[in-house]
């Protein structure tokens, strides 16, 4: 398969569900629950595209063969938790950018659920406590950034 994303274009698609998971994750930081909410991320990009098996924007960036291609890239070294969901934000305003002119509208729309769906399952991953066992699974940091998040994707 080869795909109509050029390696950029794929990194911003890519950045912007790495980022929105991230931004989740970072607002509410324990040693094992961070570790597990990666965990959740990936999981979630890996299994994608059976999840959405006609959308162009999933199967040309996160297929099992794509995702060998394309990278994110390192998380921004100047991210905090505090800027954290405006930089995550900005990556989804930059990828949707780039996708005007590639993908149909419902597509798109496809895609923004997938990133807040992402970002949900990171947040929803672990709680505090022992071993991120504890209630509730999403705090209140994690909730307020999902709600930017929903904002920035319209949805």
């Amino acid at each position: 398969m080869t795909s109509i994303y050029t390696p950029e274009e794929a990194t911003k698609v890519l950045k912007a569900v790495t980022l929105s998971g991230i931004a989740v994750s970072v607002a509410d930081m324990g040693i094992v629950s961070t570790a597990i909410e990666a965990t959740a991320l990936a999981q979630e990009v890996v299994g994608v595209s059976k999840k959405y098996p006609n959308n162009s924007i999933i199967q040309g960036v996160f297929s099992e063969e794509a995702i060998k291609t394309f990278s994110p890239g390192a998380a921004p070294k100047d991210l905090t938790p505090d800027n954290a969901a405006e930089m995550a934000i900005a990556a989804i305003t930059d990828a949707l950018s780039t996708l005007e002119t590639k993908a149909t509208p419902e597509e798109i729309s496809e895609y923004k659920q997938f990133i807040y769906a992402a970002a949900q399952h990171v947040a929803s991953a672990a709680g505090n406590g022992l071993f991120g066992s504890g209630n509730p699974k999403v705090s209140d940091p994690e909730s307020a950034v999902l709600t930017k998040l929903k904002g920035a994707l319209g949805i």
